[in-house]
């Protein structure tokens, strides 16, 4: 039976730069439209979440609104048939959590070719430890086999290694065989890293070092890059001949200043990663190894599970980059 109401987190518009959030009642029917009503069992906490949640126009521009990029739960209803109700899916990314009503409320609404049935090895908490951030880490991965680099071709180096990206990056890295390199502002969190299988954890200013100039010594087979500016422009310059370096972020900056001697003298590949719009072929295909080969061991370790309740200080201290590992929101009542 589908009820009249849900409980969500609202984030409301009271004056042109003034954001509050609440969680409140809203009603079904306010959902946006759709031929796919998920009832949300978990969803999890995104730096574009957070950006959501305090207004940021470059993310949501209509409100009042429910963030929450990622959503994991049962079929209510499908009118497509594409899906049976009770099927468990896994909704991330497209407009949910944007502009769409998203995973931060017990439910949502959405075209059915947005979803995708949860993969055997998998549960709805298990995928939301992954989320967005796990799918973006395992495209990164993926781009990296495509392109040559392989276990013991040399140290794989992850920028901004503590974050949801990173550090799955990390993990995944490091079981499937590679010797990985962790890059990182929070010295304190070296043991965490550790933990999750670098071999290595340099700091930010190591990284940087010698980057003034237009090539640096060749030391990296592949990187993931989750900060953009000049910590991805450093890595492109020390990366050795033939590497591959993937890039979907920029905490760091959204610039990239660059010669082209790294790509027309050592043959480097820079690659983009966008989990946003990426075909649904691919991304069921990914999110199966996710489920398999690539399915770590000691996520759990890494992850802190919220209620609704607990956000408003995870938005201010992702915000912050205080945060480490993943954040799941429990919303099964």
């Amino acid at each position: 039976m589908i009820p009249e109401n849900y409980t969500a987190l609202i984030v409301s518009q009271d004056e042109p730069k003034k954001f509050t959030r609440t969680i409140a009642q809203r009603a079904i029917s306010d959902l946006p439209e759709g031929d796919l009503l998920v009832k949300v069992h978990y969803s999890s906490l995104n730096f574009k979440d957070a950006l959501s949640a305090t207004g940021n126009p470059g993310v949501t521009h209509k409100f009042p609104h429910t963030p929450g990029i990622d959503a994991a739960g049962e079929v209510v209803q499908c009118d497509s048939g594409a899906f049976a109700v009770g099927d468990k899916v896994i909704v991330t990314s497209y407009d949910l959590g944007m502009n769409t009503a998203g995973g931060f409320g017990e439910y949502i609404r959405v075209p059915s070719n947005w979803a995708l049935q949860l993969p055997k090895g998998l549960t709805l908490r298990e995928s939301m430890s992954y989320g967005t951030a796990g799918l973006t880490a395992a495209l990164s991965i993926s781009r990296l086999e495509q392109g040559g680099v392989k276990p013991g071709d040399g140290d794989v180096l992850v920028i901004g290694a503590t974050g949801g990206v990173g550090s799955i990056a990390v993990s995944i890295l490091s079981k499937a065989g590679y010797r990985v390199v962790a890059a990182t502002g929070k010295p304190d969190q070296a043991q965490f890293l550790t933990n999750l299988g670098a071999a290595e954890i340099i700091s930010r200013d190591e990284l940087l070092k010698g980057a003034d100039r237009p090539m640096m010594k060749e030391r990296w087979a592949g990187v993931v890059d989750v900060a953009g500016g000049t910590p991805l422009a450093a890595a492109i310059k020390s990366t050795r001949y033939g590497g591959v370096v993937t890039c979907c972020g920029l905490v760091a900056s959204p610039e990239l200043n660059l010669n082209v001697f790294p790509f027309i003298l050592r043959g480097i590949s820079l690659i983009g990663i966008d989990s946003a719009e990426c075909p649904m072929n691919y991304r069921t295909q990914t999110w199966a190894r996710i489920a398999s080969d690539w399915k770590l061991d000691n996520l759990e370790n890494t992850v802190n599970e919220v209620t609704l309740e607990g956000l408003e200080e995870k938005f201010a201290a992702i915000l912050k980059g205080q945060l480490s590992g993943r954040t799941v929101v429990n919303l099964a009542r």
